[in-house]
């Protein structure tokens, strides 16, 4: 898993790219969330776009990166899903615990319309 990060109207965009499957991943990600949160950055978008495969470790890993920031009073939101994702989400019922959207843009802009 690659793992890019910009930010884009005060939001931070964290771009995945290739598997995310757990294990080494999930460190990776972890200390970039707890970078985030050390710099108060509370307002992040995990661009899924790039993502090949993901299995039940990889949404865990999602899980626990809502959790943390939600904890924080931050929010975290998934921008381009594919419908790979999308249907990932269904299958296990979180797609009512993420809110995720099509495109990145669309998920930065949403938090505008939350006066966050």
């Amino acid at each position: 898993m690659n793992l890019n990060t910009e930010v884009r109207n005060g939001v931070v965009v964290i771009e995945l790219a290739g598997d995310v499957m757990g294990g080494p991943e999930a460190i990776k990600l972890k200390d970039k969330i707890n970078q985030l949160l050390d710099e108060s950055l509370l307002k992040v978008v995990i661009d899924l776009s790039g993502v090949d495969r993901m299995n039940s470790s990889g949404l865990g890993i999602l899980i626990n990166a809502l959790t943390t920031f939600k904890q924080n009073d931050g929010d975290l939101k998934l921008g381009g899903t594919t419908e790979l994702i999308q249907n990932l989400l269904k299958i296990t019922k979180l797609d009512n615990l993420f809110e995720s959207y099509e495109t990145v843009d669309s998920a930065v802009n949403s938090f505008g319309n939350e006066g966050l």
